[in-house]
């Protein structure tokens, strides 16, 4: 899957649609099968032959799993499915 195509789903995520898309990579608007919530799903380009990318997303993961406030998302799930990570990024608290 290319980043241009928007997938169906992302593991256990319906893609409802696409948020918006910048230098890492893609916000989806998805739905978590199992809970049946909709969260904000981070997809991450390729970053497989890119360690510095890959340790940015790890960076970014675990400093937002941190932040606990009412104007800031939590982070649910980190997770690597072909080759790409992704963040399950659910509502304000």
């Amino acid at each position: 899957m290319s980043m241009t195509e928007m997938p169906d789903c992302i593991g256990p995520y319906r893609i409802v649609s696409k948020v918006g898309e910048g230098g890492m990579g893609v916000v989806y608007k998805a739905e978590d099968s199992r809970l049946g919530r909709v969260v904000a799903l981070k997809i991450i380009r390729e970053c497989d032959a890119d360690f510095s990318r890959r340790r940015r997303f790890w960076q970014e993961a675990r400093a937002a799993a941190q932040v606990s406030h009412p104007n800031a998302c939590r982070i649910y799930d980190v997770a690597e499915e072909q080759d790409r990570f992704s963040k399950e990024i659910g509502r304000r608290a």
